[in-house]
């Protein structure tokens, strides 16, 4: 639903969606170019490799010149192979992360191009931009 809240900021671009199968992301992403990626991710070091090598493949076939994501154990490896490849790399952190980052916003936050938190109280990193509420 952040994502989707972030519409304006993609909508004329071609994009790959890359979540987890859900009945809301079936659902709210039928008529996107999706791929499903393993889960779950939450220190699942079986999955971060799998997800890796899904990564690798995506990102050298498609090159994308930015990749965004709103969270979650995927931003970590795709953040990382994005990295590799060049793509600019914006985060924006969970709406429930109030008072600091996640550990997949702490782990992509050295990669990251922009990084966005939701709280002003959660910009406990440097880096860390506070510009309103995605919901």
């Amino acid at each position: 639903m952040q994502m989707l809240a972030l519409r304006p900021a993609w909508d004329d671009l071609a994009r790959l969606w890359v979540t987890l199968p859900a009945a809301d992301t079936k659902a709210l992403l039928s008529t996107e170019n999706r791929v499903f990626a393993h889960g779950p991710t939450n220190r699942s070091i079986p999955n971060l490799l799998r997800n890796l090598l899904l990564a690798l493949r995506l990102i050298r076939r498609s090159k994308p010149d930015v990749i965004l994501s709103t969270g979650a154990g995927l931003a970590v490896p795709f953040f990382i192979v994005g990295k590799l490849f060049g793509a600019r790399l914006v985060y924006v952190e969970s709406l429930t992360r109030i008072h600091g980052p996640s550990l997949s916003g702490r782990l992509v936050y050295p990669f990251s191009n922009r990084f966005f938190v939701q709280w002003p109280e959660a910009a406990t990193l440097s880096r860390a931009e506070f510009a309103g509420r995605v919901l």
